[in-house]
């Protein structure tokens, strides 16, 4: 059945673009202009000097773009992946890795708001009228630094007439269901409102043979209303309120590639052959059962006033969310210990901004920005009563020591306060009809007050205190690298970050630039680190102690954790193009880019149980990226866009090792960190590319065909953090289509939507075993997995 519905799909694919277009005029065609915001102003992105994508609510909405995971295949050098304890996004290559502790490097804007968190870039897309990719450094008028560049997401706002829609997906293979409905009127002549509502959930492509369910099983639900008051010419108001929710049982997850002795045999041996590890890639996986229930609420108030010439903008912004997970961290069917986390964030924020008329010699925007935050989070390690990894340690430690980890757990909290404040300014300057200098600055100024306290609790659930080298429960944890400490600490950092563009016409439609921007991201505290540095608190050190059954050496086990890290800092330097070929009906974009990095936050595995931060010493990224569109005919559209990175760690002597690194490659002075200098980073595909083509069919009866094919491209690319050559993701080739049938006013339409119809698999994330070179002499790869080929009918009514 599947087959048949991927020929029936294809069948209906070749027969509509051999079917002339009935209604085709002999006009020239001529492409929509794209309007963007980028700038913090209305403007056609034919106008704006730095490097856009942007994707309009009609294309997300046919695209079956969901969130902005799914966004990627249609913006190269951008992309979204979830990790087992977090979630990165992605531009030109660059992102901020797993800690909570960190702010995007590739921050999330919805309606003016900074949403940095990571966990957010998960919740569902709902009524959007555009996203914009902004790449590069966004240091001047977003509302938080950016270093490797910003996606901006506007929702919609009310109409001037009443309106009403609601559609309807359903995916049979993967049981996905998805319903939207959206009222917008005007309730007066000054006062208008938009409802919007998502209703979807998803079985998931991934079989658990333990839990004999299909993962990941995702529910999403959001309601928004947003008010629009204008009374009258000079104001214009609007309110925006929003609750959601989007949860998740499973995750698609594989364990794959084991290498060295073999892990799954000690699995099969500790569980006495009642557990087999599966280690083939095969859309199955054994875990005991994960989860992330996940709540959000925002509120956004924009207050638009005409002063004279100039405009006074102010945004208001609350945003906060609370989430609960779950993860079975071994990522096998057999018992070993999970990790539950919980965190609770809000936000406020302020901008006050001041711009003025475009058409004078000298322009202007201004402001002001205020946010404070405030994070909690907790997490607790638990090794549950029948776990596999107190028999393993049992013959190094004894039954009677190794079994005190049966039921017992390892917790953290981590508290930290934020507060930031910035001034910004950005000056056009026309010194000829033809040429202009764009330059602005911005002045940030940020605090952060930390705490974080990790213990133990025993089997019979109670709390312990610190204790010494020689307590059981610390001797156990620390075979983990897990040593409790209990510290705090306090941040004050400012950063000035200027800009300079210059800009040329060549013609009324055609433009050169070249820019110089720079970005910081402030630094911050380790949230996820299980050990202190050892000038700051901590049991093990390495100190010398009399020979015991614990220390047959007289020498202390030395646990070096993280705790502080420190800003982020980029150089761009840019120069580009855009231009309007064929009369009008071509576009053309060319950004040629070098980026330099000293101080990259990264995060890194430490082959146990935790990630620690870590500032890699200098990294450069440079390349090129194209995009375009050419309307062939009045029914014909061709477009697409490509990304050639060249991404290098410049100075990276303190990387993570991947199992089996040679001697040669380890940092001499520390083994169990590694030199990356001169490698590339893990999800830097050489080159991306996409190509798409949108084929309308007019026919006479008043009905319409739209049909949409695109061809999504990557070279190979590094998988896991520790940038292991034996985990490289190939090349591939991935099809996307879309096939609507609709009456000419668009009341109606009925189509058929194909993913990944080539049906590739592509790893998204991968990383190292956790515990498997604790218990035997090999290791293997979690891996994350993107969805398999999906055929799905969606149907819309318009009132």
């Amino acid at each position: 059945m599947k087959e048949y519905r991927v020929n029936l799909l294809s069948m209906a694919i070749a027969l509509s673009f051999a079917v002339p277009a009935y209604a085709q005029t002999d006009d020239s065609p001529a492409l929509e202009e794209v309007m963007v915001t980028a700038q913090k102003r209305q403007q056609s992105l034919r106008d704006v000097p730095l490097s856009v994508n942007a994707l309009g609510g009609e294309k997300i909405e046919s695209a079956g773009i969901t969130n902005i995971e799914t966004m990627g295949d249609y913006i190269p050098s951008f992309n979204m992946t979830q990790t087992g304890i977090g979630t990165n996004i992605a531009i030109r290559g660059i992102s901020s890795g797993v800690n909570q502790g960190f702010e995007q490097s590739a921050a999330q804007f919805i309606d003016g708001i900074h949403y940095g968190r990571a966990q957010l870039a998960r919740a569902p897309f709902l009524d959007i009228e555009r996203v914009e990719v902004l790449r590069g450094p966004q240091s001047i008028l977003f509302g938080k630094n950016s270093t490797a560049g910003a996606i901006s997401i506007t929702t919609a706002k009310p109409g001037d007439e009443t309106e009403a829609k609601i559609t309807a997906l359903y995916e049979p293979d993967h049981g996905e269901q998805d319903i939207r409905a959206v009222f917008s009127s005007p309730l007066s002549d000054t006062v208008g409102i938009r409802l919007a509502v998502l209703d979807s959930s998803i079985d998931g492509y991934m079989e658990n043979t333990t839990l004999g369910r299909d993962e990941s099983g995702d529910k999403n639900r959001v309601v928004r209303a947003t008010l629009q008051w204008q009374p009258s010419d000079l104001w214009d108001i609007v309110l925006k309120v929003e609750d959601g929710s989007f949860d998740s049982d499973g995750r698609n997850i594989e364990v794959v590639k084991p290498v060295g002795g073999s892990y799954a045999n000690a699995l099969s041996f500790f569980t006495n052959g009642q557990y087999q590890l599966d280690t083939t890639h095969d859309w199955r996986r054994q875990s005991n059962g994960d989860y992330s229930y996940n709540d959000t609420k925002n509120a956004t108030l924009t207050v638009e006033r005409d002063i004279g010439e100039h405009t006074l903008t102010s945004v208001t912004g609350y945003n906060a969310y609370t989430y609960q997970e779950l993860c079975d961290c071994d990522f096998t069917g057999a018992p070993g210990f999970n990790i539950l986390s919980d965190e609770d964030y809000s936000q406020v924020s302020q901008e006050l901004r001041i711009a003025s008329p475009e058409d004078g010699t000298i322009s202007y925007l201004g402001g002001l920005f205020f946010q404070s935050s405030d994070l909690k989070f907790h997490d607790t390690i638990r090794v549950p009563t029948d776990s596999f990894i107190p028999t393993a340690l049992g013959s190094r430690l004894g039954a009677t020591m190794s079994n005190l980890l049966r039921d017992a757990s390892t917790q953290r909290d981590f508290q930290q306060d934020t507060d930031l404040a910035a001034i910004f300014a950005q000056f056009t300057w026309n010194f000829s009809d033809s040429a202009r200098a764009v330059i602005g600055a911005r002045y940030t100024h940020e605090s952060k007050e930390a705490s974080r306290h990790q213990y133990h609790v025993s089997n019979t659930n109670v709390t312990l205190p610190q204790g010494t080298i020689a307590d059981p429960y610390n001797f156990l944890w620390s075979q983990f690298k897990i040593d409790p400490h209990k510290i705090k600490g306090d941040r004050n950092e400012s950063g000035f970050t200027p800009q300079l563009t210059l800009q040329y016409d060549l013609n009324d439609t055609d433009m050169l630039y070249a820019s110089y921007t720079t970005g910081f991201k402030s630094g911050g505290f380790d949230v996820r680190a299980n050990s202190a540095p050892n000038e700051l608190d901590g049991v093990y050190n390495g100190q010398s102690v009399p020979p015991s059954a614990f220390f047959p050496t007289g020498a202390a086990t030395n646990i070096e954790g993280t705790w502080e890290f420190e800003e982020e800092k980029v150089k761009n330097y840019e120069i580009g193009g855009k231009f309007v070929l064929a009369g009008g009906s071509a576009e053309l974009n060319v950004a040629l880019f070098r980026s330099e990095f000293t101080d990259m936050q990264t995060s890194q595995f430490d082959g146990s149980l935790s990630f620690n931060v870590t500032n890699a010493g200098e990294a450069t990224v440079q390349g090129l990226e194209i995009d375009g569109r050419w309307a062939l005919t009045d029914n014909i559209l061709v477009r697409g866009g490509a990304a050639y990175i060249d991404f290098e760690y410049t100075d990276f002597k303190n990387s993570q090792c991947y199992f089996g690194q040679p001697d040669a490659e380890r940092n001499p002075n520390n083994p169990t960190v590694c030199d990356a200098t001169g490698k590339r980073r893990e999800f830097t595909p050489e080159l991306q590319g996409n190509a798409g083509i949108d084929y309308t069919i007019n026919f006479s009866n008043g009905l319409k065909l739209v049909n949409t094919l695109d061809v999504i491209y990557s070279a190979e690319y590094l998988t896991t953090p520790s940038l292991d050559p034996k985990f490289e993701q190939p090349s591939y080739t991935k099809l996307n289509a879309r096939i609507a049938l609709s009456d000419q006013d668009d009341k109606w339409e009925l189509a058929l939507i194909g993913k990944n119809l080539s049906d590739e698999s592509i790893v998204t994330y991968a990383n190292g075993l956790p515990v498997a070179t604790t218990v035997s002499s090999g290791t293997g790869y979690y891996a994350f997995y993107e969805r398999p080929r999906s055929i799905a009918v969606q149907g819309t009514i318009r009132f």
